[in-house]
């Protein structure tokens, strides 16, 4: 049975892992993002950057996920990209390459829609591109999960 809020929707308090694969209850797993955490755009830009820089690509996800969720909703498309990378990554790491090239997929088309604009001074058209190309490298068989997460996060960083 899944876990609920007092308002009914669903939570999931299981530990998890460091890939964020459900543990059994009662398991120590690594820290989680808080249900109610609502980080500002750079904060979760900055956040999600540190995740992935530990190779943590489902952490990352739910802080991405946390802004889309709680910023202004002009900005959906935006962090749900971000987030649907991250979980794309996340699925390489599993090893669910079919997955990881579906979400890989959603997100970058989600990025493009931006255009030529930088949104927190982020390139989201290189960004795009870099995850179509790591969707590439899975096509070929050549998928790596750290090397695709190190070209996203170069890719993620702030333009100058």
């Amino acid at each position: 049975m899944r876990d609920r809020d007092e308002a009914g929707r669903p939570r999931n308090a299981r530990p998890r892992d460091e890939y964020g694969r459900p543990l059994p209850r009662g398991t120590e797993g690594v820290p989680r993002v808080p249900d109610d955490y609502a980080p500002a755009a750079e904060e979760a830009l900055e956040e999600a950057r540190n995740l992935l820089a530990a190779g943590r690509p489902f952490h990352a996800h739910e802080v991405l996920e946390a802004r889309w969720k709680t910023g202004p909703a002009e900005e959906r498309e935006l962090w749900q990209g971000l987030a649907q990378i991250c979980v794309g990554l996340t699925h390489i790491q599993r090893g669910n390459l079919s997955g990881a090239a579906a979400l890989l997929t959603r997100g970058s088309a989600r990025l493009g829609a931006y255009g030529s604009t930088r949104p927190y001074r982020l390139d989201l058209r290189a960004l795009a591109i870099e995850a179509d190309a790591v969707t590439t490298a899975i096509d070929e068989g050549n998928a790596d999960a750290g090397s695709a997460i190190a070209a996203i996060l170069a890719r993620l960083t702030p333009a100058k």
